[in-house]
């Protein structure tokens, strides 16, 4: 390796890193939330990359009758769940966000897709079809076992990714695709080339970042999910609904994942089962930071995406084996420095 070599692995990783960092700020925040380890987060950028390289070609996705199936489940799910408790307002809400939100973007998606918009219509629409199934998902696997134990959640979300997986393959195929890129532009800064999808990438994720914080710092709602992730019982005493906590989690990490997919989608082609890597990537730069602070999880997912830059030149056929032996030292740390923890009732 020469000097010209080194900056543009760093480079590749930082992008890389960016896109990582999204996935493990949304994975802390669902985990903080509801203590459920959210392995489809990978299928929702998957969905949402997939979708947006539809919309480009001017097809209508498949992605919206898997909409309209999850959206359905969730109304007959938040339904039976309150069919004793229900108030007017609830209903109001469970109707909004199982029917009007989900009609609103298919019809979108019907009325522009064949016109072939430009990126950025493309890319709102798929944000707007795969940002809802995220909060159904949540309605309908999670809702009714939000107090079981983290062993029991763990094992419904790989339950939940298998499922998604398969509905991927069924609405999507087997084939993969790329979209439009948000720019063409090649920059040259010193030795290094760097393209404007790349800029796109990493000013996203800057972005998104900021958002997030200003988000969970000044707004009301975000306040509420930071009670909740501090102490769900104390949430819950001061009038913070756990359920509604819970679906606007998701619904974050769906927004999450299908910008990421998004983003992703013009520099590489993605498959139906691709998500599940690039998840799991995130999801070790989650464990690195204890599944508990954002910006650890933050530094975690830069030091992930330069580790996979170089494994990739170094030793590509191992890469991934590389990345993920990232974790093994940091949960050995941990485990000899928590000490014993009983088994939760």
């Amino acid at each position: 390796m020469d000097a010209t070599i080194l900056p543009i692995l760093v480079q590749d990783g930082i992008v890389n890193g960016a896109i990582y960092a999204l996935l493990a700020l949304s994975l802390v925040l669902v985990f903080a939330v509801t203590r459920v380890i959210f392995i489809p987060q990978g299928e929702f950028v998957a969905y949402g990359a997939l979708t947006y390289a539809a919309i480009g070609t001017g097809a209508v996705p498949k992605s919206i009758w898997l909409l309209a199936a999850l959206a359905a489940g969730g109304l007959l799910a938040g339904l039976w769940q309150g069919r004793r408790t229900m108030t007017a307002r609830a209903l109001g809400w469970l109707l909004a966000e199982t029917v009007a939100f989900p009609a609103l973007a298919i019809g979108a998606v019907l009325l522009l897709a064949p016109h072939k918009p430009g990126v950025a219509v493309q890319a709102l629409l798929a944000v707007a079809v795969v940002t809802p199934m995220a909060a159904c998902t949540w309605r309908i696997a999670y809702q009714p076992l939000a107090d079981a134990s983290v062993l029991t959640l763990l094992m419904v979300s790989i339950a939940v990714h298998l499922v998604l997986l398969g509905l991927g393959l069924l609405v999507f195929g087997p084939e993969g695709s790329r979209g439009d890129a948000f720019s063409d532009a090649v920059l040259d800064v010193a030795s290094l080339t760097v393209q404007g999808q790349a800029l796109w990438i990493v000013g996203a994720a800057a972005a998104g970042m900021a958002g997030l914080a200003l988000f969970f710092a000044r707004t009301l709602h975000g306040k509420a999910l930071r009670a909740t992730a501090v102490n769900r019982l104390g949430a819950r005493l001061v009038g913070i609904p756990a359920a509604a906590a819970g679906r606007a989690a998701f619904a974050l990490a769906g927004l999450i994942g299908a910008i990421s997919g998004v983003l992703i989608v013009p520099l590489t082609t993605v498959y139906y089962d691709s998500g599940f890597l690039i998840g799991l990537k995130g999801f070790v730069a989650a464990i690195v930071g204890g599944l508990a602070s954002y910006p650890l999880a933050v530094a975690a997912a830069l030091l992930v995406g330069i580790v996979e830059s170089f494994a990739a030149f170094w030793a590509s056929p191992f890469k991934e084996a590389i990345v993920f032996t990232v974790i093994i030292p940091v949960l050995l740390w941990r485990s000899l420095r928590m000490g014993a923890v009983e088994e939760e009732e």
